[in-house]
């Protein structure tokens, strides 16, 4: 792994910290949501150690139980290690406003993602240019109740 990816992996891990704990200091009323989308906690099991994960994100889209989660890591070429960890095991919990909720995850099948990028997009404009700073195509995740 190179110096810059090493920089960037651990800048997201401190972003990711700071966020949590604005939001335990606050009881969850600084830091709950960005630009009227709610803010979610992620667990997942990692795929290598079996150790229960936390990784705080937005979710643009919220239809009824339906949550699509975006693996962006900020247009990086590589996918964010909790989009890994999901890949390798589906079963995950999603917290949102204090709501702890079981969910199976899955990749959005080519339609959905079709369908679904413009309205992720609107909700939240950087990921358009998260796109074009990277060669892969940024995976849509939609976590449903299990």
């Amino acid at each position: 792994m190179s110096l810059k990816q090493r920089g960037v992996d651990l800048g997201f891990k401190a972003m990711n910290s700071t966020h949590r704990a604005v939001l335990l200091l606050s009881g969850g009323h600084v830091g709950g949501s960005i630009l009227g989308r709610p803010m979610i906690e992620l667990l997942t099991v990692g795929r290598k150690s079996g150790v229960v994960r936390s990784t705080m994100l937005l979710a643009p889209i919220v239809d009824g139980d339906r949550v699509v989660l975006v693996a962006s890591k900020g247009g990086d070429d590589r996918d964010p290690d909790w989009y890994r960890n999901l890949v390798a095991n589906p079963d995950v919990e999603l917290t949102m406003a204090g709501e702890q909720r079981p969910m199976r995850a899955r990749l959005a099948t080519t339609e959905e993602q079709s369908e679904l990028w413009p309205r992720v997009v609107k909700s939240y404009k950087p990921y358009a240019s998260y796109q074009r700073r990277t060669t892969r195509e940024i995976p849509l995740v939609i976590c449903e109740p299990r």
